[in-house]
């Protein structure tokens, strides 16, 4: 038995500078962190006693006996990639519902690898995990994701990431001392919006607008080195981040029509009101998690003002893709 616990993200800025398409040609920067929201995945050799070879049991359960004819993508396509032919079983359990804009799809990629590594007994890399989940993700399922999401669940942290040209991505851990940190994490409020989306279709939207988007997607990637200055130089009122994050979320706003909604907006401009400095649709958009920057003295009059949504909390996640259970079958059926 393998049990891998992968991350979930939250993006602060550079969103949609991550796409290849856009990085490959201009290069990209995102600023972001990893909460204590996680996928769960136990993965064992299935013993061949069933009328089925594979077992795979998220929000569905698939008995299957062909790779091939598994509905779930990343599970399919992982295991084609990884060749497997044993039999398996994959039980997912997560922190956070899917089409939540925290990475989920991502952290369920880089989770699934990690635990096939782990069950043939191999150590990988957080430079493989990120590399892998990428190639599965975009060029084997084909899902019009960027490249943000993989390498946070991979490494974990509170990261500015680059993503050069030539392919290759640098992640750059943000060191600040304690007490900073705190403060900063304890004036940022999450917010469940309830209302679902598909990002694949937000993001292919995006991608499409490349193009003409150029300019507003490079002004969003300046706003990293910004952010990034607030957060490490201790002289700076940590409030600029949350104007900061205003800035960007109207920036991100025009990058589709798909990105944000009358509902969103309305949550928006109630949040404002009453209390937070800026904020921010997390993902491609359409639907999911809001992060807001609140101080402290004005949580309550904020909370009070969205009770009707689901206020989550949160801390940092610093560790990235674990194997916190490792007892691989010795003679496998």
């Amino acid at each position: 038995m393998i049990i891998s616990r992968t991350p979930h993200r939250i993006s602060f800025f550079g969103g949609g500078t991550d796409y290849p398409d856009y990085y490959m040609k201009h290069c990209g920067k995102v600023l972001g962190a990893c909460v204590d929201k996680y996928c769960y995945l136990s993965v064992r050799r299935l013993p061949p006693f069933f009328d089925h070879k594979h077992r795979i049991v998220y929000s569905k359960i698939e008995n299957v006996s062909d790779i091939n004819t598994i509905r779930h993508p990343s599970v399919r396509e992982t295991l084609k990639y990884f060749k497997v032919d044993y039999g398996v079983s994959i039980h997912h359990d997560g922190d956070i519902p899917a089409r939540s804009g925290m990475g989920s799809s991502s952290a369920f990629t880089v989770g699934l690898i990690h635990s096939l590594y782990a069950l043939q007994g191999r150590i990988v890399s957080r430079e493989d995990l990120t590399r892998e989940a990428i190639h599965i993700e975009q060029e084997l399922i084909r899902e019009h994701v960027g490249s943000q999401d993989q390498t946070f669940a991979a490494h974990g942290g509170l990261n500015v990431i680059n993503f050069l040209a030539n392919g290759k991505i640098i992640v750059e851990p943000i060191v600040i001392n304690r007490h900073r940190l705190v403060e900063f994490e304890s004036s940022l409020i999450l917010v469940y919006t309830g209302i679902s989306r598909i990002a694949s279709e937000v993001a292919g939207d995006k991608i499409k607008n490349i193009p003409k988007n150029e300019k507003n997607l490079s002004y969003m990637k300046d706003i990293v080195d910004e952010a990034y200055d607030i957060l490490v130089n201790s002289n700076r009122d940590l409030r600029e981040f949350g104007r900061l994050m205003n800035q960007s979320w109207n920036l991100k706003k025009t990058l589709s029509t798909m990105v944000s909604n009358s509902e969103i907006d309305t949550i928006y401009e109630r949040a404002l009101a009453s209390g937070a400095v800026g904020g921010k649709l997390l993902g491609a958009g359409g639907g999911g998690f809001m992060v807001f920057f609140v101080e402290r003295e004005k949580h309550g009059a904020f909370k009070h003002a969205l009770s009707d949504y689901l206020h989550v909390p949160f801390s940092f996640d610093f560790d990235g893709s674990k194997i916190i259970v490792y007892q691989p079958q010795r003679r496998p059926l």
